[in-house]
């Protein structure tokens, strides 16, 4: 498993074997919504591809979700987008200084969810949960939290957000609205 683009700030999921067509759908859309030059590469993980784009992703997840109600046709092959704010190697201790940094994201009366999606790792989740967890003094909220810390684990890389619970994208559930 190789993963090139080190610095993504979007991943987004596919049937495997359409890695390639939802590579260039998702260059094709974030060409449409104002990005001048996305980088969009394969994980080397089947159904998994990596962004890198200039615009903000929670932006791009926003005006993803307007072309998904105006021309659903336009996503055959991208099936679920989440933004990432910061990349860091797979490591307790960097994910952990990583989960302090982006906390200050969640207000002090609001309340948070670790959820971690991880792929090619031997970490085990309830480690990575608790090395993140303990670095946010919020009260935890599993069923209706304020935010979500997303801990997305691929392979070497892990990419970190706090997020709200409707700022991903999935496609499917979205366009059966």
């Amino acid at each position: 498993m190789r993963i090139t683009l080190k610095d993504f700030n979007l991943l987004a999921t596919t049937w495997r074997g359409n890695e390639n067509k939802a590579r260039f759908e998702l260059k094709s859309l974030l060409e449409k919504i104002g990005e001048v030059a996305p980088r969009v590469e394969r994980t080397g993980i089947s159904g998994l591809i990596a962004a890198k784009t200039d615009l903000e992703p929670l932006e791009v997840i926003k005006r993803f979700r307007v072309i998904l109600r105006e021309r659903p046709y336009e996503f055959r092959y991208v099936l679920r987008l989440v933004p990432v704010e910061r990349v860091v190697a797979t490591d307790l201790d960097q994910i952990k200084e990583a989960a302090v940094q982006i906390g200050s994201k969640i207000g002090k009366d609001e309340t948070f969810r670790v959820t971690v999606e991880k792929r090619f790792t031997s970490l085990h989740t309830l480690n990575i949960i608790e090395a993140a967890a303990t670095a946010i003094k919020n009260k935890v909220n599993l069923h209706q939290p304020d935010k979500i810390l997303l801990i997305e684990v691929v392979g070497g890389l892990t990419g970190l957000s706090i997020i709200k619970p409707d700022e991903t994208l999935s496609v499917l559930k979205e366009k059966l609205l």
